[in-house]
């Protein structure tokens, strides 16, 4: 048997691309570009860190049939919900300079201010401070590299069950 269609590797993998997308976040473009993240790329790397640690639970685990599908699942959810917030960054990236929302306060002013609901309502909302671009890369934001990112996690977890049971066949 491959060691590539082994489920545990896989689940592996998934954990070790989730790291590699947190550690580039948080040494490459906060500590040594500098660029703070903003409300949103702090959820972005909240639904990023989910889904890592959901791969890392299937590894460890190790399941068999209709289990695969229960973490693929919750890779799904967890993913899904970092792609909406990435998409909707990459959105608000978009807007006209005079259709973006004003600056907002920082996150850690938000969660000792408001109630956990009101705070993920605003970060959802996005602010000036979401809007701004300081880095892209053949011409996209990181916010859409994020988006992108996340749509090949959901296909990695959906893909894993089938690549495995397709392994145990032969």
């Amino acid at each position: 048997m491959s060691l590539l269609r082994n489920y545990r590797v896989l689940a592996l993998l998934g954990a070790a691309g989730c790291a590699s997308g947190l550690l580039m976040a948080i040494f490459y473009f906060q500590k040594h570009l500098g660029l703070e993240p903003c409300p949103m790329c702090i959820f972005q790397r909240v639904a990023m860190l989910a889904a890592g640690i959901v791969f890392l639970l299937a590894a460890v685990h190790d399941p068999k049939g209709g289990g695969r599908w229960g973490y693929a699942t919750l890779v799904v959810l967890a993913s899904g919900i970092g792609a909406f917030i990435a998409g909707r960054h990459t959105w608000l990236q978009g807007l006209p300079e005079d259709q973006r929302p004003a600056c907002g306060p920082t996150l850690n002013y938000l969660m000792d201010m408001l109630p956990l609901r009101e705070v993920v309502e605003t970060v959802l909302r996005g602010d000036g401070n979401c809007a701004k671009i300081d880095w892209t890369l053949l011409g996209y934001s990181i916010p859409a590299w994020t988006f992108l990112v996340f749509v090949a996690l959901i296909l990695w977890a959906l893909a894993m069950p089938l690549v495995a049971r397709s392994a145990s066949r032969s």
